[in-house]
């Protein structure tokens, strides 16, 4: 009997470890939770979100600038908001409000709750999102201008210094950051990172692999 008892607890805990490094258990468990809350709220039943939950590896600086700028500029898109610094519930609004508490720095301070920018990539380099926040925060901004229809007259016709630096052709930047989710599969960034994840991992096929020669 105590031997049976512990070979269920085994096989249970395998379970749990298992899915404690899920991040779709997580997400299954997290979307439960928020929808009874919500549902209760409004008097209703249903998902709380309208599509399933997917994860997207990102290969490279390309595939994670765009997956930021893509995410901050939602509000934006939905026409929630007509600028990032008003966009509720984003970490550009948070990074936008902490630098201006700090006008007279030379640096901008950043929050502490979010990962920072620790500047271009070089030896000793920092924990952080490789890029400057001064640039990520113009690419947002202009960015933005071109996906606003009533505002293609006063749009702004220099191209971030991040751009540039990244090799990424602005047109194909301003069409990922609009579609991120429905033109990549399970891995963002250039082909050549896509196809190096494909050879270690085994794989025969390479989906999306067509998408990303195109667009980066």
């Amino acid at each position: 009997m105590y031997e049976e008892q512990l070979k269920v607890i085994a096989e249970l805990a395998a379970e749990w470890r298992e899915r404690l490094m899920s991040i779709s258990w997580f997400m299954s468990a997290l979307n439960e939770d928020i929808a009874r809350q919500a549902n209760a709220e409004d008097g209703c039943t249903g998902r709380f979100w309208e599509g399933r939950f997917k994860s997207q590896a990102l290969l490279d600086e390309k595939a994670l600038a765009t997956c930021l700028a893509y995410v901050d500029l939602n509000p934006i898109r939905a026409q929630m908001a007509d600028t990032p610094e008003l966009s509720e519930f984003t970490s550009a609004k948070e990074r936008i409000v902490t630098a201006q508490k700090a006008l007279d720095s030379q640096e901008p301070h950043q929050p502490k709750s979010l990962f920072p920018f620790v500047g271009y990539p070089r030896q000793d380099m920092p924990a952080g999102l490789p890029f400057r926040l001064q640039d990520y925060l113009e690419l947002v901004d202009w960015t933005g201008r071109q996906i606003r229809d009533d505002k293609r007259g006063n749009i702004n016709n220099s191209i971030p210094p991040i751009l540039e630096r990244l090799n990424i052709d602005a047109e194909h930047w301003v069409y990922n950051t609009q579609h991120f989710e429905s033109q990549f599969k399970s891995l963002v960034g250039t082909a050549i990172s896509i196809r190096a994840k494909f050879q270690k991992f085994g794989y025969q096929r390479t989906p999306g692999l067509g998408l990303a020669e195109l667009l980066t």
